[in-house]
C-alpha cells in the first residue's frame, strides 16, 4: 500500500505524503520545452507517449507520492463529440453541445475517442518511478462540465445568463455524464489507476439551494460508484461555502480543501483524511515564508489523515527549486 493509500484507507497519522496539484506543468522548463513543440493541447494530451513522459516529470525531479495524470477534466465532453480547443492566453473554448449526437452515443466510441488517456495510465502506473507511489486518475465533477459545456468556456465569476432556462435539458445533460463519467471512471481504474480525483473547480459558483440537484447528489452517485470498484476517492469541491455539510452528504474517502478555508475549522469539524489547504502563492514568496505556512498545516493536521497539497493547482511562475524545498522540508517534518 502506497503512504496516500496509507492515508486515506488505514487513517495514518504519522506519515506525510505529498503530492501537489498540477505538478506535471507549466513550471517546469522540460515541459514548457514539450509544449513549445505541440501547441494542440488536445492532440498533446492524447499523445500517451508525451503524456506519459510529461506525467514522470516531476517524479524525476521531487520526492513526490503520486503521479497525477497529465490530462484534462475537458476530455470527457471531447470524448462526447463537443469541439474542444484551449486558446492562448483565453482558456478552453468549446463548440455547440449536441444532445441528440450524445444520446445516440456508444460506450465503444466514447472510450476509442480518448483510449489514449488509458494507455497513458497503463505506460505511467506500470514505470518503474512510480513504485510505491499513488497514480491518481480523475475526472471533472458533473456539475463543473455541464458549467464548460452550457457556457462554452471558463465562467471566471459568473455564468452565462440563460444557464437555468432550461431545466429539462440541463438534467439530461447530467444524466449523460453520469454515464459517460462511470465508463471513464472504470477505465481508467482497469488501466491501473489506483485513486480517483473528482475536480469541482466551479462548485463555489452555485447557490445553496441548488446543491443538492447540480453537486450532490450527481456527485454521491460517482463516489458510490467509485467506491463499489473498491478504488479510494478524492473530492474537490474548490470554493464550497460548506465543506462539512458536503462530507456528510457526498462521503468521499477524502477530502481536499481550496486556500480560502479555515484549516483550523476544518481539522475540528471533518473526521475524513484531509489534502492540500495552502495557497499556490506562497511557493511564488521565499523559503522563510514557505516553511512557515507548509508548517501551519502541517501542524494543524498533525493528529490527523492529511496529504499535502495546495488548495489549487502550482502557478505556472512557480521556481521549480521552490517546489523542491517544499517537497524535502514536508518529507522532514
Amino acid at each position: 500500500m502506497t503512504p496516500i493509500e496509507e492515508t486515506i484507507i488505514n487513517k495514518k497519522t504519522n506519515i506525510n505524503p505529498i503530492w501537489i496539484m498540477r505538478q506535471a506543468g507549466r513550471y517546469l522548463p522540460e515541459f514548457r520545452e514539450i509544449r513549445k513543440k505541440n501547441p494542440d493541447f488536445i492532440k498533446l494530451c492524447l499523445n500517451e507517449n508525451l503524456s506519459t513522459k510529461i506525467t514522470l516529470q516531476p517524479l524525476k525531479r521531487f520526492d513526490l507520492d503520486a503521479a497525477i495524470i497529465f490530462s484534462d477534466i475537458l476530455m470527457v465532453p471531447y470524448g462526447l463529440n463537443q469541439h474542444v480547443e484551449f486558446k492562448k492566453n483565453f482558456g478552453p473554448l468549446l463548440g455547440e453541445f449536441s444532445l441528440e449526437k450524445v444520446l445516440n452515443l456508444n460506450d465503444f466510441d466514447f472510450t476509442k475517442k480518448i483510449d489514449s488517456i488509458y494507455k497513458l495510465i497503463k505506460l505511467v502506473s506500470s514505470h518503474k518511478l512510480t513504485n510505491n507511489k499513488s497514480t491518481i486518475g480523475f475526472i471533472g465533477a458533473p456539475w463543473t462540465l455541464l458549467v464548460y459545456i452550457i457556457n462554452k468556456q471558463s465562467p471566471k465569476l459568473k455564468l452565462v445568463d440563460n444557464f437555468f432556462e432550461s431545466e429539462v435539458l440541463l438534467k439530461k445533460i447530467l444524466n449523460v455524464l453520469d454515464k459517460f463519467l462511470k465508463i471513464h471512471i472504470k477505465n481508467q481504474v482497469d488501466s491501473g489507476a489506483e485513486i480517483i480525483q473528482i475536480f469541482d473547480s466551479w462548485a463555489g459558483l452555485i447557490n445553496s439551494k441548488d446543491l443538492n440537484e447540480y453537486i450532490y447528489n450527481p456527485t454521491l452517485s460517482l463516489v458510490e460508484y467509485t467506491k463499489s470498484l473498491n478504488v479510494p476517492v478524492i473530492c474537490f469541491p474548490r470554493e464550497i461555502k460548506d465543506y462539512k455539510k458536503y462530507c456528510e452528504i457526498v462521503k468521499p474517502d477524502a477530502i481536499c480543501i481550496d486556500y480560502n478555508v479555515d484549516p483550523n475549522f476544518i481539522q475540528k469539524n471533518i473526521k475524513l483524511p484531509i489534502q492540500g489547504g495552502m495557497d499556490p502563492k506562497i511557493l511564488l514568496t521565499s523559503k522563510e515564508h514557505l516553511k512557515k505556512e507548509a508548517k501551519k498545516y502541517l501542524d494543524i493536521f498533525k493528529d490527523h489523515p492529511y496529504i499535502f497539497n495546495l488548495g489549487h493547482g502550482v502557478l505556472p511562475e512557480t521556481d521549480p527549486q521552490m517546489m523542491d524545498y517544499l517537497v524535502k522540508m514536508v518529507k522532514d517534518y
